[in-house]
């Protein structure tokens, strides 16, 4: 019998092996515990974002806070890349091989995530709701693990494009757009939105490198041109020096502004409040600082959020992509339900219905499928008017 009651002990142990062998655990993920990993420019030519990285760590304590999800708490690992793709690539690997992370969340720039996009989809590591709106972050053919959250930049070049048109078909458009693919889907967008009149309209182009000083020279350029339309595709730092340029060489090109730009705190008011009357852009998200939704319970929300959570944190469009990225990705974790793993999180991801996250603007909801990863796809025009961005016209698709 003894021998008989230890053969079925061994046998039970045994079994429970094979069991637990079985049950393959996910990187990133316990009991308690959801690893969530980040690269962000704190410091270099785009250093403005860091603050975005700063308000998802203070949304995600507050969630955590408040229980986690489904029991685990979010633990995010954010590292500054200084937006240089080779450091980028450094931060991922020590991100994915060493920190264990369960996925890579919201690192902005277009050649970070590029460098790093191939690595990832390798090792089959989501790089989910991507800060950048290049069109390779909605190519899940290629790219299965790799999706992006705000809209395409060359479907907003081509919002810009239709509306000079219908603005005025007669003119005569210049753009500055940094070398990279963020700028080149903006050029590509512009021409595809003016049709068969690109190759008359578009007088003039020129381009900057990031590691430029300042872009002055290209902007006397494209005014020689005789342009009287401006497009500026550009990140903050020279966008605010275009816009500048242009007033000091007292031009007054009617001028669109890429929406990555449009930040009053970082590019605006450096440029010069006064220079920016009239400047046009496309808007997907509630401005902070715009007086109409002073009111609006989405904007009340994030107000509070931030008054509790991070209030040295400056409540601009930077603060209000970041808030809107995480409210993102707390409801995809818990969509996933009791099933956390990086398959189901990216079939989850793939199966965005009408989503409405609050910060967007009305009428604009998150909606993906299998064959499309570009989570948000509308727009509605906008104008500054010296103090604050006014909305005007419908919500417009490509």
């Amino acid at each position: 019998m003894k021998l008989l009651f230890l053969g079925c002990v061994l046998l039970f142990v045994q079994v429970g092996e094979v069991v637990a062998s079985d049950a393959k655990p996910v990187a990133g993920v316990s009991a308690t515990e959801i690893k969530i990993g980040n690269l962000m420019p704190y410091s270099g030519p785009a250093s403005g974002y860091g603050l975005l990285g700063k308000v998802e760590e203070a949304y995600f304590k507050k969630i955590n806070d408040e229980g986690g999800i489904n029991g685990r708490k979010i633990a995010f690992i954010s590292y500054d890349d200084a937006f240089s793709p080779p450091k980028s690539v450094e931060q991922t690997r020590k991100l994915v091989e060493s920190d264990e992370v369960f996925a890579i969340f919201s690192s902005p720039g277009t050649a970070s995530n590029t460098a790093t996009m191939k690595y990832l989809n390798q090792k089959k590591v989501p790089q989910i709701f991507v800060a950048s709106g290049a069109t390779k972050f909605g190519d899940p053919t290629r790219f299965p693990w790799t999706m992006g959250w705000i809209p395409h930049y060359q479907r907003e070049g081509v919002i810009y494009g239709k509306h000079i048109i219908s603005q005025n078909p007669s003119a005569k458009i210049a753009i500055l757009y940094q070398n990279d693919d963020f700028g080149r889907d903006y050029l590509a967008g512009l021409k595809e939105g003016l049709g068969e009149r690109a190759p008359e309209m578009l007088v003039a182009q020129a381009s900057y490198e990031t590691s430029e000083p300042t872009i002055s020279s290209s902007v006397i350029t494209l005014k020689a041109s005789g342009a009287d339309t401006l497009v500026v595709a550009a990140i903050s730092k020279f966008a605010t020096q275009a816009i500048r340029t242009v007033a000091e060489l007292a031009w007054k090109p009617t001028t669109y502004v890429s929406n990555t730009a449009a930040t009053i705190d970082t590019t605006l008011k450096p440029a010069g409040l006064g220079n920016a009357v009239g400047i046009l852009s496309a808007a997907y998200r509630k401005d902070p600082e715009d007086p109409a939704w002073a009111k609006d319970p989405g904007m009340l929300e994030f107000f509070a959020f931030m008054d509790r959570h991070y209030p040295s944190g400056a409540k601009n469009d930077i603060a209000a992509l970041g808030y809107a990225s995480a409210q993102s990705l707390v409801y995809l974790l818990r969509q996933c339900r009791d099933d956390l793993t990086r398959e189901n999180f990216m079939t989850q991801a793939a199966t965005l219905r009408n989503v409405e996250i609050g910060l967007l603007l009305p009428g604009i909801s998150m909606n993906t499928s299998p064959t499309d990863f570009v989570p948000i796809d509308q727009f509605q025009m906008m104008r500054f008017n010296g103090e604050h961005w006014v909305l005007f016209g419908p919500i417009l698709s490509p």
